[in-house]
C-alpha cells in the first residue's frame, strides 16, 4: 500500500476548486429535444435501462449525466475515437440532432441510487478524492469532479457521483493503459490513471458509486 498524503494547498484554493466544479444549471447546455430523445432512446434502453440506470454494473448509468459529456461520448464512439462494438454500431446510425437529443433526454431522468462505498476502503479513497497525493503525483479528483461527484458541465467533465463501481473501474483502468484517450490533448485522465495502483482504483470506484 502506497503512503498516502493527505494535502490541501489552501482554504482558497478548495473554494475555487468548489466553484469551478459547481453543479451544472437546470437550464441543458446543449440545445436538443428531450421528447425527440424519448423516441430516439428505445435501442439505449437494452444496456442503460429504460429510465438510463442500468442493472449490469458493467454498462454506465447515463440518466442525470450532463448532455453536454453524454453528447460528446456519443460522437466519440460514432467517429472511432472511442471503442466499442455496441456502441460504436448505435452511434453510427446517429445523426448529430439526434445524438443532442438522446443526450438531453438522459440529462433530464433521476440517477438511481446505487450501492454505499466499501467501508473499508473509504477513508483511502476520500484521502485521493479530496487531497490527491502529492507524493505520487496524483491531482485531487474534486478539482474537476466536484465535492460532491457532480462534475462540470461547461468543462466537459462527467458526474461521477452513484456510477457504477465496476464500469468507473474498467474506464480508470483504460485510462492507465491507454486504451482510451478520450481525455484529448491534455492526457489529464490517463495521467492521473497511470499513477495510481489497483488497490487505488478500486477503492475510488466504490466511493463514487456510493457518493450522493
Amino acid at each position: 500500500m502506497k503512503k498516502m498524503k493527505n494535502v490541501f494547498a489552501s482554504i482558497g484554493m478548495l473554494a475555487a476548486l468548489t466553484l469551478i466544479a459547481a453543479p451544472a444549471a437546470a437550464q441543458s447546455l446543449v440545445d436538443g429535444d428531450p421528447e425527440a430523445g424519448r423516441a430516439n432512446s428505445a435501442t439505449c434502453a437494452a444496456c442503460h435501462g429504460a429510465e438510463g440506470n442500468s442493472v449490469n454494473p458493467a454498462w454506465p448509468n447515463i440518466a442525470g449525466q450532463h448532455a453536454s459529456y453524454t453528447a460528446a461520448s456519443i460522437r466519440a464512439f460514432r467517429e472511432g475515437q472511442r471503442q466499442d462494438p455496441l456502441m460504436t454500431s448505435q452511434a453510427m446510425l446517429l445523426s448529430d440532432e439526434d445524438i443532442d437529443d438522446v443526450a438531453v433526454y438522459f440529462e433530464s431522468l433521476n440517477g438511481a441510487a446505487q450501492a454505499v462505498a466499501d467501508p473499508r476502503s473509504i477513508a483511502r479513497a476520500e484521502a485521493l478524492y479530496r487531497g490527491g497525493d502529492a507524493e505520487d503525483g496524483v491531482a485531487a479528483c474534486i478539482a474537476c469532479h466536484g465535492p460532491t461527484g457532480r462534475g462540470n458541465a461547461a468543462a466537459g467533465y462527467p458526474a461521477l457521483n452513484g456510477q457504477h463501481a465496476a464500469y468507473t473501474a474498467k474506464q480508470l483502468r483504460d485510462y492507465a493503459s491507454g486504451a482510451r484517450e478520450s481525455d484529448g490533448p491534455t492526457e489529464i485522465m490517463r495521467t492521473i490513471a497511470s499513477r495510481l495502483d489497483q488497490e487505488d482504483i478500486d477503492a475510488l470506484a466504490s466511493y463514487l458509486q456510493g457518493l450522493h
